[in-house]
């Protein structure tokens, strides 16, 4: 994949997680629904929570395999529901998976039925308080509008947050769905008004990752990295010994 296309995907990571508003103080188990090659589960790691994530493709799941990822993967068509026990996940995100449930792929499959039954065992799935956020690329307002009232059917409140509502290029959709309690919909980033956004963060190029802020350690660096081994010795891991070597950079060679 072009490291584009994987920024991308990470910052949209980033932001649905920041969407969910999990407590700080606690690891939280997520479901990570078109986990894809797990590229949102490795940033869900950083961040110190467990995750579950869900594919309908085994050769994207083949290479989060290969990719050592840290989350259990499962193979399934989200469109024939969500196989967990009620209550065991305290989020759910989606990265560009939902607006495929639209899609009759089958000549058996009915989209509004596909996605109801996604929402209402995600519904069920789910502990009381939590969200789920799902970003996703509507082809049309037809689209988003059948997804929405779907999931209102099946039991969420929420709504959609739209950052960079004004831009052609950065537009996005995340729907923020909330379970059991009607939370306040979180503002869009990039929407008019500066002095209410103050407290959201800001995407740039240069972005400032937000775990320096909670004290985390910068991706990439030595000490990341060490955590990392020790989370995957602590899992029964195979994991190469520590040396002088971890986490230096190597020189460009001419």
């Amino acid at each position: 994949r072009s490291s584009r296309v994987v920024q991308i995907q990470s910052q949209m990571s980033e932001r649905a997680v920041e969407l969910l508003g999990l407590p700080q103080d606690r690891p939280c188990l997520l479901l990570d629904v078109g986990c894809g090659s797990g590229l949102s589960g490795d940033y869900i790691s950083e961040e110190g929570h467990y995750w579950i994530g869900m594919d309908i493709s085994p050769a994207m799941l083949d290479v989060a395999v290969e990719r050592e990822v840290e989350g259990d993967l499962l193979l399934a068509d989200v469109g024939h529901g969500i196989p967990f026990r009620p209550g065991m996940f305290d989020g759910c995100i989606s990265i560009s998976a939902v607006q495929w449930l639209c899609n009759a792929d089958k000549k058996s499959h009915s989209p509004p039925k596909r996605l109801y039954r996604f929402f209402s065992t995600l519904y069920t799935a789910l502990a009381r308080g939590s969200r789920a956020v799902l970003q996703l690329y509507p082809e049309n307002s037809e689209q988003l509008e059948l997804i929405t009232a779907q999931a209102m059917r099946a039991g969420f409140t929420g709504g959609m947050v739209v950052d960079y509502p004004n831009s052609a290029k950065a537009k996005k959709f995340f729907l923020c769905l909330f379970v059991g309690t009607s939370g306040t919909l979180p503002k869009g980033l990039g929407t008019e008004c500066a002095s209410e956004e103050q407290h959201q963060a800001k995407f740039t190029n240069e972005r400032t990752r937000f775990r320096n802020t909670k004290g985390k350690s910068v991706k990439k660096s030595r000490d990341w990295i060490l955590e990392k081994k020790e989370r995957r010795r602590r899992q029964g891991k195979e994991v190469r010994a520590d040396t002088k070597y971890t986490g230096r950079k190597r020189r460009p060679h001419f």
